[in-house]
């Protein structure tokens, strides 16, 4: 009795819902208007395209990279900014220091040469390791291996070096500056209320 029931209030219920779907369709697609010559479109009061001077964009973008060109170069010759936030008293003065010292310098001429060396010697390495057989392969990739770990070594001796050098130049910095400061001390109380 109840499958009954259900299959004659389902056949119902499709046939109610039938009709309405039938009638449901797809909008058609607007039909586009003939565009036809742009000339004509806007004599005929529709939009007009803005006309660009090929000439002026090539000369902005010309400028531009010359702008930027400059800007670049300009950064190259100042360097890197050490210290701290902008507008510090005397922020930038330490990364001079450390630009000017003689053995900052050296440092860091030796360590480029050695970098220069390092990479060599990497580059045959490899060449070698291209046209090797397997059992030399081996051989190439341990001294590969050993040559990351000198050149790993070297670079933590490197920084150590500019390490101490570093807190040198600190701490001669800070003694010239309390040598100034103490000149500058009356030798008076520092407290006014007193």
């Amino acid at each position: 009795m109840k499958i009954k029931t259900l299959l004659i209030v389902s056949a119902i219920g499709i046939a109610l819902v039938t009709p309405e779907s039938l009638h449901a369709q797809a909008n058609p697609k607007p039909v586009k208007p003939d565009v036809g010559d742009v000339k004509d479109d806007a004599k005929e009061g529709g939009k007009k395209r803005p006309k660009f001077d090929v000439e002026k964009v090539k000369e902005r973008l010309k400028a531009a990279f010359d702008k930027r060109k400059k800007k670049r170069g300009d950064a190259k010759k100042k360097g890197n900014k050490v210290g701290g936030k902008k507008g510090r008293k005397g922020g930038g003065a330490f990364g001079k220091l450390v630009r000017d010292d003689e053995k900052i310098k050296e440092l860091r001429d030796a360590f480029k040469a050695a970098a220069k060396e390092q990479h060599e010697k990497v580059k045959g390495l490899h060449k070698q390791l291209k046209d090797a057989s397997d059992e030399d392969k081996d051989g190439l990739r341990e001294q590969l291996k050993g040559l990351r770990a000198d050149w790993v070594e070297s670079m933590k001796g490197n920084s150590e070096e500019v390490r101490t050098r570093l807190k040198e130049i600190r701490e001669e910095f800070k003694n010239k500056r309390d040598d100034v400061i103490d000149a500058n001390d009356d030798g008076g109380d520092d407290d006014p209320g007193e």
